[in-house]
This record gives C-alpha cells, sequence and structure tokens, in this order.
C-alpha cells in the first residue's frame, strides 16, 4: 500500500508543469489617475514591495505601467514616491511610461525616474503584456 502511495505521488508530482515550480506568476498594474500628492501610488508601491517581501521575488514579478495623469508617480523629482520607484526597480519590478503622455504633460526623458523604460503608449502597452500571459492586479 504505501509503495502505490508513493508511486502515486510521483507521477501526481510529474504530472504538474514544470512552471508551477519555477517560473514567477508576471502580473501587469497601471498608473493611470490623477493622484494629488501620490497617496495612491505611493500606497500600492507599498502593497507591491509588501507582496515581494511576502511571497518573494521568485514567485512573482510586477511591471507597472504609467500613463495620462498617473504618470507623474514615476517623475524623479517626485518626493513621495522616487526613492521607493528606485528600490523596487533594484528588487526586479519594471516600471514603464507612456510617451504620449509624457510629451502631453510637457515632460522629457530626463523629467524620469532613471530606473524607468518607456513605451510609445500605456493603455496598448498594458493589453500586450495580457496577451503575453502577465495578470491584470488592481490593488
Amino acid at each position: 500500500m504505501a509503495r502505490r502511495l508513493r508511486i502515486f505521488m510521483l507521477f501526481t508530482l510529474l504530472a504538474l508543469p514544470l512552471s508551477s515550480w519555477a517560473d514567477p506568476v508576471d502580473f501587469v498594474v497601471q498608473f493611470t489617475r490623477a493622484d494629488g500628492l501620490n497617496n495612491g501610488h505611493r500606497r500600492v508601491l507599498f502593497q507591491i514591495d509588501r507582496v515581494l517581501r511576502e511571497l518573494g521575488s521568485d514567485k512573482v514579478r510586477f511591471t507597472v505601467v504609467a500613463y495620462e495623469e498617473g504618470i507623474h508617480a514615476l517623475r524623479a523629482d517626485n518626493v513621495r514616491t522616487a526613492t521607493l520607484v528606485t528600490d523596487l526597480a533594484n528588487r526586479g519590478v519594471v516600471f514603464k511610461a507612456c510617451r504620449i503622455s509624457m510629451k502631453a504633460s510637457g515632460l522629457t526623458e530626463d523629467d524620469m525616474n532613471m530606473v524607468v523604460d518607456f513605451v510609445p503608449a500605456g493603455a496598448p502597452e498594458v493589453l500586450r503584456l495580457q496577451m503575453q500571459g502577465y495578470r491584470y492586479w488592481k490593488p
């Protein structure tokens, strides 16, 4: 009986996809709303930090796409979010800024945090990531 149970458990483990063992789950988060002092964006960044600490960066990965008014959360001179953005980027979080929103706000790459990547348009980037298997997370 014990031998059958061991064989059953072995086949069960072999039947699991390898991705469930090793690959982290990718999530996309969007920043789009005007947020005054960026308190809401700051809270989301703290939530991402908490998830990474609780679950581990080996289990989850985040990409934050900022567009429309959410673009300001990724500004280099944003005293409420700049340090958090840099710290999270150093832990593997990817930050992307929409060039259309930057132009509409009169911002250049030099105005943005050094860890930020740039995409032509934010909304299509969120959808593109979802089409690639990213899960949408709205904290």
